[in-house]
This record gives structure tokens, sequence and C-alpha cells, in this order.
């Protein structure tokens, strides 16, 4: 609910305006506090308080039995999203030892900073001791390019050789690039609330957001991608011809999805749209050899990796789409 305040003048330059009461109780302001102002971009002003309570970052969940543990996981994560910097995991009946091994080890794998600090038969307890400082959302979306691109380029050598120990790599780095899409969703749902945090992580305007978090959708998008080519190279009986064509769409690929990012520092609009239609170029591409005839015995897995890097090319297109938006409004 809105609530209006008339400002009030005293004195020869101090405009006051009253707080609501309701509000004053329910975050245990007193007489002496320090609140914090913050000006915001759209000229509205954000008032917190420094001194809330760290109980409202913590969160107790209880483990269903009922459900997989699959799906308590998907629970925690949730919480670990949203911004929860302890999240304790209870169950009365305790935890069977397979249970419990998954939890640990699905969270070490997936979550960036949560780490174990408290167990028991009956809870175990997660603190996230991350540092938003040291990993900006800058640092994050390089790290995620570098996993995704390089699995991209490993991807072809494993298709050329049929390098199955390769493929099997790209398949485990996978894990990596989750673990930096989950903290850069954590850190844009905080960011939005938290205009501090907001600053210290790189974004310039909470409507940012959204598009960052679009961006590092589409990155951990192509990641999986990157995976499906890996998983049919597994499937194949032999490697492939250096000259076939598609490793020259592989390499278009590669090049307008480093284009893509590399948009999100370019002011000119005019060059971010060449890379967008570039992009789809690529993926057109990638339709007429499908159509064509592979000359393959792998046929099957051969279409799926067009497809797969025709869907490079869309998600590029995206990011750099997303771009635009974003150097728009920082113009």
């Amino acid at each position: 609910m809105k609530d209006k305040r008339k400002v009030q003048f005293t004195g020869n330059s101090t405009y006051i305006v009253s707080l609501p009461i309701k509000w004053v109780r329910e975050i245990g302001i007193e007489a002496g506090d320090t609140l914090n102002l913050a000006s915001m971009p759209n000229k509205t002003l954000l008032v917190s308080y420094s001194k809330i309570s760290r109980e409202y970052h913590k969160s107790t969940i209880d483990y269903i039995h009922s459900d997989s543990a699959e799906n308590n996981l998907r629970i925690l994560i949730s919480h670990y999203l949203v911004g929860y910097d302890s999240i304790r995991l209870i169950t009365k009946k305790g935890f069977n030892a397979s249970d419990r091994k998954f939890i640990k080890d699905a969270v070490r794998q997936k979550l960036i900073g949560l780490e174990l600090v408290e167990e028991s038969r009956n809870e175990l307890i997660f603190q996230c001791l991350l540092n938003y400082n040291d990993l900006p959302l800058s640092r994050v979306i390089k790290n995620m390019y570098g996993l995704v691109i390089s699995m991209l380029e490993d991807s072809m050598t494993a298709l050329q050789d049929h390098n199955l120990e390769i493929a099997e790599d790209i398949i485990l780095r996978d894990d990596d690039v989750d673990r930096f899409y989950l903290l850069a969703v954590r850190q844009l749902k905080a960011a939005i609330e938290d205009i501090e945090l907001s600053e210290n992580i790189g974004i310039n305007h909470p409507r940012e957001c959204l598009g960052y978090r679009l961006i590092t959708k589409s990155i951990e998008r192509i990641g999986d991608h990157a995976v499906k080519i890996a998983k049919n190279v597994l499937k194949m009986g032999a490697g492939i011809n250096a000259n076939y064509p598609i490793f020259k769409m592989a390499e278009l690929s590669r090049k307008v999805f480093e284009s893509s990012i590399n948009s999100l520092t370019e002011e000119d609009l005019q060059t971010i749209n060449r890379i967008v239609v570039e992009a789809k170029k690529v993926s057109q591409l990638g339709v007429s050899l499908e159509a064509q005839e592979c000359g393959s015995p792998d046929n099957v897995e051969i279409s799926m990796i067009l497809e797969s890097l025709r869907r490079v090319a869309e998600y590029s297109a995206d990011i750099a789409e997303v771009s635009i938006n974003i150097n728009v409004k920082k113009i």
C-alpha cells in the first residue's frame, strides 16, 4: 500500500517527511538511528536501514521424504537464488545416507559460495560465504563465456578426431557453466532490491537486470548445446573429415557468439545490429546444410550437431539484441 506524506519545511533549508509508523515498527527503527538515502535514476528516493537483522537472510526448509532428493534440492536452490545467506535443511526422520550425500554433493557442484557449516542427523546448515565484490557480474559473464567458447572449440576437435575423452570432458565442464549461471541469477535478484549491491556488481540501473538475466541464460543455453554436440560425438562410430562443411558452420557460430559478447561494451548500435544480421545468416546456413545429403553413415548425429550449431547462432543474435537495448539505456 502506498502511504502519502506531506513535505514540511523548517528552518531556512530543511525539508522533512515523516516515516510511516507501521514500517518503523516492523524494521525496528529507534530515535537516533541513521537511515541510508539513495537517489535512484528514475528520480525516486530509496530509503534503507543498515541495521536490519541478519535473521531476515535466514531460511529453514523442511525436507520432504515423500519427494525425490532432486525435488528437495530444487527448493534449496530456489532459496539460494532468492538471496538467503543461511539455509537450514531439517527433517524429523533424519536423512538417509544416499539423500545426504546427494544434497551435499549437488550443493558443492552447483552453488558457488554455499558451504556446509553444520551437520547432524536431522539437519544440514549451509552458509553463503561469497563476497560479491570478488565476483562482479562482468567477471561472472566472462567466466561463463570462456568456459562455453572452449567447449564449442573442443567439441569440433572431438568431432573431427572422434576423441571420446574430450567429448566426456565437455559434458563435465557444463557443471561449472551452470554454477556461474546460478550465481548470476542470485546476484541479479539481489541487485534489484539493493542499490549498493547493484553498483558493486556493475549494474548501472535496476532495469538492466532483466537484460543481463537473458544474456546469462543464453550463454548457459549455448553451453547446453556444446554438451549436446559432445553427446552426439559419443554416439558416432568415427571422426569427420576436416573439409566437411560442418566445421565452417561451427567456426561462423563461434565468431558470432564472440561478437555478441563483445557487443556488451560496444556503444555503436549499427555495429551491434550487424552482429544480429550476421548471426541470422549463420542460422540460415545451418538450415541449408541440414537439408543437404550429409554423405556420412552418421547422418542423424550430424543433423543434430548442425541443429545445435544453428541454435548457438540464434542465441548469439538474442545476446546482441539485448545488448542494443542495454546500450540505448546507457546513451
